[in-house]
C-alpha cells in the first residue's frame, strides 16, 4: 500500500473531494525538497508566504495536466503530510514508545499487535498508519 492510496485528498472550490495519486506525491515532495534547497522561501524551519503560488507554479511545469491549485489542493495536501510524519515521528522518537520500529524497506511503522492496540487506544489518528507506508519520512 502507497502513501497516496489511503484517503489523501483535497477538496477543489467546488468542494469536490479530490484524490491524489503517488506520481503527484512525488512530484509535489520533490518541488518542496528542491524549493528548500534553492532557499529563496525559507524561513527558519519553514516556508515563507507564498511558497504555495511557487510550488503551484513549479508542479504546473512538471504535471501540466494535474491542475494542482495552492489552495486548496497543495494546502490541505501538505497538511496531510505533515499530520502524518508528526503521527510517525512521535510513534519512534515519543515518550514511552521504544516498542516502535521503523522498517526501512516497507518504509513503514512495525510493532507488536499489543503494542498497537495500547497505543491506538489512546491516539486514534494513528491507526491509519498501522498496516499502510509513509514514503516521505526521510
Amino acid at each position: 500500500l502507497g502513501f497516496s492510496q489511503s484517503s489523501t485528498s483535497s477538496q477543489n472550490s467546488r468542494g469536490i473531494k479530490r484524490k491524489w495519486v503517488p506520481k503527484e506525491d512525488d512530484a509535489l515532495v520533490a518541488c518542496m525538497v528542491d524549493l528548500h534547497n534553492v532557499g529563496t522561501f525559507n524561513v527558519d524551519t519553514r516556508f515563507k508566504d507564498k511558497y504555495l503560488n511557487e510550488l503551484e507554479r513549479i508542479l504546473e511545469k512538471s504535471l501540466p495536466h494535474a491542475m494542482l491549485k495552492a489552495k486548496p489542493n497543495l494546502e490541505s495536501m501538505i497538511r496531510t503530510l505533515k499530520r502524518d510524519w508528526a503521527i510517525v515521528y512521535d510513534m519512534l522518537s515519543g515518550k514511552d514508545n521504544s516498542s516502535f520500529g521503523w522498517d526501512e524497506h516497507r518504509q513503514m511503522i512495525v510493532a507488536e499487535d499489543a503494542v498497537w492496540n495500547l497505543y491506538i487506544s489512546s491516539h486514534k489518528a494513528a491507526d491509519q498508519l498501522r498496516h499502510r507506508n509513509f514514503l516521505y519520512y526521510d
